[in-house]
């Protein structure tokens, strides 16, 4: 007799284990990339992109992801996002960043120049979204970023060639 009532009580503990797994509950949020996505390629070279940035406030999260959204698009490129909207990276030169790191690190300094080439034009409802998050908060922005200013910026410094 007990081995059976010990058998239903280890039944039930594990119907009710794998039904507190359902993530159909609220409070639940899906896993999303952080990754730079390409939202739109526009007619003068620029292009709209959703970037993510981490902070210990608001201001600073949207202020890293305007860091990342032109980082990226000057090393990494956007490879994500819709057709026909892929950015190869504007600085190809290997080690580039490393070898005018001086240069960059006055570029991407907080209030610094990367501010002239990213905007905020595409200003609709849902154009940022936050989510505190253990440590901080972390922040998603649509931001226009500059493509052909960001070029002919880098010619006139020297950076590329």
């Amino acid at each position: 007799m007990k081995t059976i009532t010990l058998k239903i009580i280890l039944f039930a503990l594990l119907a009710a284990g794998l039904a507190s797994c359902n993530n159909t509950r609220k409070g639940v949020v899906p896993y999303q990339s952080m990754e730079t996505v390409c939202l739109n390629s526009e007619h003068d070279g620029s292009h709209t992109v959703r970037a993510w940035g981490k902070g210990r406030y608001l201001g600073d999260a949207k202020e890293q992801a305007k860091k990342n959204a032109v980082y990226d698009c000057l090393f990494k490129g956007i490879l994500r996002g819709q057709g026909g909207c892929e950015a190869r990276p504007i600085v190809a030169e290997a080690n580039a960043r490393e070898k005018y790191q001086a240069y960059f690190d006055k570029f991407f300094a907080d209030g610094g120049d990367y501010l002239e080439y990213v905007s905020m034009k595409d200003r609709r409802p849902g154009s940022w979204t936050h989510a505190r998050m253990k440590g901080g908060i972390t922040c998603s922005m649509v931001v226009r970023v500059d493509y052909p200013g960001l070029r002919a910026r880098l010619r006139e410094d020297g950076v590329l060639k």
